[in-house]
């Protein structure tokens, strides 16, 4: 088992979840972040952090293409250690749907 991040993240981005991982799983991008599957170690402590709900374990049915993605884009945008300011928008994209299809990017992020 793993977490993911999901399209729940997308615009949002709160990066709480990056305080608490203690071994600095998660990949930044431009609008979005994800968990590196390899790395995580399924230790829990991202999930309640997040504001939008948008981290999950693997587990749960129909969470295929997010574990996918994450993998994908771990590989590819930079590691991110430190939380960061939140997007100034991020609470009008909180619970939007189809988030996705709207507003995905696959432009890396900064990272640390």
């Amino acid at each position: 088992m793993t977490y993911v991040v999901t399209d729940a993240c997308i615009k949002c981005k709160y990066m709480d979840c990056v305080e608490v991982c203690p071994v600095d799983c998660f990949y930044e991008g431009d609008n979005m972040l994800v968990i590196n599957p390899s790395e995580c170690i399924d230790c829990g402590v991202c999930e309640p952090e997040c504001p939008a709900e948008a981290i999950l374990p693997d587990t749960e049915s129909g969470l295929e293409q997010w574990l996918e993605l994450n993998a994908k884009f771990s590989a590819e945008w930079p590691n991110l250690t430190t939380k960061k300011d939140s997007p100034e928008d991020a609470d009008e994209f909180k619970g939007v749907d189809d988030k996705f299809e709207k507003f995905f990017s696959p432009e890396p992020g900064e990272g640390d």
